[in-house]
C-alpha cells in the first residue's frame, strides 16, 4: 500500500511539474506578445504612416507590401508618383529586418510639408496615399507570425471630389 501511494504521489509530482512548466511557457509568450497597428496621421501640414508597436514585446518587422491598382510592391517609392527623395520611407528588405520595440514605432512614410507647398501639392500626397494598401509582416521573439493591414484611403476623407 506504502509504495502504490509513493508511486502515485511520484506521477502527481512530475505531471504536476510538467503542466506547471507549460503554463509558465504560455505566460513567457503572452508577456513578450508584440501588439503592432498602422497609424496614419494628416494633421497640421502633416503626413505620416507608422507601425506602432503598443505591446510588452518587440515586433520583428520582415517584410512591408503595398497594393496600388492590384499591384503589389516591396516599396513605397515604387508605387507612389512623388520624388522619394521629399519625403521619409523605409525599405525593408530580408537583409535588413528592423524590430519595433515596445511603445515605439517604424516611420514607413513621414512628410512635414513647410510653408512653400501649396494646398493642391498637399492634396497630392493624399491622392497618391489613398490608392494604397499596406501589409506588414513580421514575427516576435518566439517566432510566431505577426501580420497586419490596413488600406490608407483614410487619406482621401478631405478630398472633395469635383
Amino acid at each position: 500500500m506504502a509504495v502504490s501511494l509513493t508511486i502515485i504521489l511520484s506521477v502527481t509530482a512530475v505531471l504536476t511539474t510538467i503542466y506547471q512548466a507549460h503554463i509558465q511557457r504560455v505566460h513567457n509568450v503572452k508577456s513578450v506578445t508584440p501588439l503592432p497597428q498602422i497609424d496614419v496621421v494628416d494633421k497640421d501640414r502633416v503626413l505620416f504612416i507608422h507601425v506602432q508597436n503598443n505591446g510588452v514585446g518587440p515586433m520583428i518587422v520582415e517584410k512591408l507590401t503595398f497594393y496600388k491598382n492590384g499591384q503589389e510592391y516591396n516599396s513605397i517609392q515604387d508605387c507612389l508618383e512623388i520624388d522619394p527623395k521629399s519625403y521619409d520611407h523605409i525599405e525593408i528588405r530580408p537583409t535588413n529586418q528592423k524590430i519595433v520595440i515596445p511603445g515605439s514605432y517604424l516611420d514607413v512614410f513621414s512628410k512635414e510639408f513647410d510653408e512653400s507647398y501649396t494646398d493642391e501639392q498637399i492634396v497630392f500626397y493624399r491622392k497618391e496615399l489613398s490608392l494604397l494598401h499596406l501589409k506588414v509582416e513580421g514575427r516576435d521573439v518566439y517566432d510566431n507570425r505577426v501580420v497586419i493591414e490596413r488600406n490608407l484611403h483614410w487619406f482621401a476623407r478631405h478630398i472633395k471630389n469635383d
